[in-house]
């Protein structure tokens, strides 16, 4: 009875460990985090996204400080996702589709180094992922060369509760419906096999 016990406990804690190496989390940047984290928010197999700050030099950044372009931060997403279900090559994909990142410090009317495109890495095996692709979208899609940054992660800072959630809570606002809404129908119309229905 005593093996039984111990053989169960440790089929269930294989099975946990199994689960959380499928949970994984890539930190983007393309521009204003509202429409990184619309464009996520609801893809399969994506857990959760946060907006907030990384890739700059000052801890827990306030929103004002990041846009003043001091810190060096970059509004960022924190994504959360099931490696199981959707692959980190096909969360590039939808990032690249959904920005431009061939344009230095700007996406459109905002600009600012605090909206570069930015991609920060976990591990060598992310970082190598990341630049195949890059390479491939450099030599066969874009004609400009892309300038997004790639970066080893170190920290992230969630931004102010009014930034979560922003488009889905503000979709009659002008920017939303401007800026936001039209990203979110292009990836929906050219990548609409990675959304929820």
């Amino acid at each position: 009875m005593k093996l039984l016990s111990i053989l169960f406990t440790l089929n269930i804690m294989t099975m946990i460990t199994d689960k959380t190496q499928d949970i994984n989390t890539i930190y983007l940047g393309g521009g204003c985090f509202w429409c990184v984290e619309a464009v996520f928010e609801d893809v399969k197999g994506v857990i959760e996204v946060v907006n907030g700050y990384s890739g700059g030099e000052i801890k827990n950044p306030s929103y004002r400080e990041v846009s003043s372009g001091k810190t060096k931060h970059a509004e960022v997403c924190k994504i959360t996702y099931d490696s199981k279900k959707i692959s980190l090559e096909q969360l590039l994909e939808i990032f690249f589709l959904t920005h431009d990142p061939t344009t230095l410090n700007r996406q459109g009317n905002d600009k600012g180094e605090h909206y570069r495109s930015i991609i920060l890495f976990n591990n060598q095996l992310e970082a190598d992922i990341i630049k195949k692709y890059i390479t491939y979208l450099d030599n066969d899609i874009f004609e400009n060369t892309i300038v997004t940054k790639t970066e080893l992660f170190r920290d992230f800072y969630k931004a102010e509760d009014y930034h979560q959630g922003y488009y889905k809570l503000n979709k009659d606002q002008q920017y939303c419906k401007m800026i936001i809404s039209p990203k979110i129908s292009k990836a929906r119309e050219n990548l609409n096999q990675y959304y929820k229905k």
